[in-house]
């Protein structure tokens, strides 16, 4: 089968509007995954054993299990639960809960990072829990994560296909659907892979910069 550019140029517009779908995913899944991670690291850390270890063993839930299948429950599972969500909220509620649990130990890595001392004197100042996050803690522990937690996004990029499974038109759903429909695939599907490979490539560069920039601390 020859490579037609006259298809390409056809199914572009579709193959973009899946593209849109596929980075919004990846953008609100990472950015609901960035708010659980910490959230899930701060309770795993609390003293009160009925907050962190619950938690924790949620997390290792959720992290122990594909996120495929976490895919199917939402979606699937829960409309029989009394809780239905469109296509889309239940993909990026996936990926940020999922992503979540990776996340939580990237930030319990770096709070750990803070030297004992910094705790100390914020209590000295008579900060509260807040102030001694947002003032003294986070801003300390926050840039060395930075390369990890970019490569999480990357990761959470990739994964975006299985969003398909429930019907997300997505890049990678479009594609299918455009190959099943004309019985071409090497148009698409590669296209497809082209798109992937560029927007990774171009990750990779912005989290080789915020390396240099945030690796470390003077």
């Amino acid at each position: 089968m020859e490579w037609d550019w006259a298809f390409v140029i056809q199914i572009l517009p579709t193959l973009i509007e899946g593209a849109k779908i596929t980075i919004l995913a990846t953008v609100l899944g990472y950015v609901l995954a960035a708010i659980v991670g910490l959230a899930i690291a701060i309770m795993r850390r609390s003293r009160n054993k009925l907050i962190s270890r619950p938690m924790g063993f949620v997390a290792e839930f959720i992290r122990g299990t594909p996120l495929l299948v976490q895919l199917y429950f939402i979606f699937y599972v829960l409309p029989d639960l009394g809780l239905t969500l469109s296509p889309l909220v239940a993909g990026v509620i996936g990926l940020g809960l999922h992503y979540g649990t990776y996340t939580a130990e990237v930030y319990r890595a770096g709070i750990d990072n803070v030297a004992r001392g910094q705790w100390e004197a914020a209590k000295a100042c008579n900060l509260n829990a807040w102030q001694t996050w947002t003032q003294v803690i986070l801003p300390q522990a926050l840039p060395p994560m930075i390369p990890a937690l970019a490569n999480y996004f990357i990761a959470m990029f990739k994964e975006t296909p299985l969003l398909s499974a429930i019907t997300v038109l997505e890049l990678m759903n479009q594609a299918r659907s455009i190959a099943n429909y004309n019985y071409r695939y090497i148009e698409p599907i590669t296209l497809v892979g082209a798109f992937f490979l560029i927007i990774s490539l171009i990750s990779v560069v912005g989290l080789r910069w915020l390396e240099r920039r945030y690796g470390r601390i003077d």
